[in-house]
């Protein structure tokens, strides 16, 4: 295994209602779910996971990236691609976007097993989605030694291509 990059990460689901986050230890070894940001008109979204990423002193944001099951990008991941773009521009470190195929299906089952009813519980089935796609790219980096996924910067796309999860 290769050794991973020291420092929190932030990961985030995005949705149209709700956006999941998760938070790194500062080794980046695990992921726990944090939060639920509701999605806002305005920037404010935007703003407040722009303060978590500086309260937590994060080096990096993941984003889950929804893909069909060939791998090619519908219109879900544009709209992910495109909140990406905006939220490099409101933070001062890297943002990258991750396969997210399964996340939420693996969020609901993990949490249907410890008795959590998934109906009543959107936000945390978020926060956990966010939390295992985070834990996918922890898992990855350290399988590689190479940051998983694509960083995207504001308003240019994918600027690095590596295997979405390592596998």
């Amino acid at each position: 295994m290769a050794p991973a990059r020291r420092g929190v990460r932030i990961g985030v689901d995005v949705g149209s209602v709700r956006i999941g986050v998760a938070v790194s230890d500062p080794d980046g070894l695990v992921a726990t779910p944090l939060t639920t940001v509701r999605r806002a008109k305005g920037r404010a979204d935007l703003d407040e996971i722009a303060d978590l990423v500086a309260e937590r002193a994060a080096v990096e944001v993941v984003l889950g990236l929804p893909t069909s099951l060939s791998g090619r990008p519908g219109p879900a991941a544009e709209a992910v691609l495109a909140y990406a773009e905006a939220l490099a521009g409101t933070v001062r470190v890297p943002v990258r976007v991750v396969d997210e195929r399964f996340s939420t299906v693996a969020a609901q089952r993990a949490l249907h097993a410890t008795g959590v009813d998934t109906r009543r519980g959107r936000a945390v089935v978020d926060q956990t989605a966010a939390a295992i796609i985070l834990q996918w790219a922890l898992d990855a980096e350290r399988a590689t030694g190479a940051g998983p996924g694509r960083i995207v910067g504001p308003a240019t796309g994918p600027t690095e291509d590596h295997d979405d999860r390592g596998s």
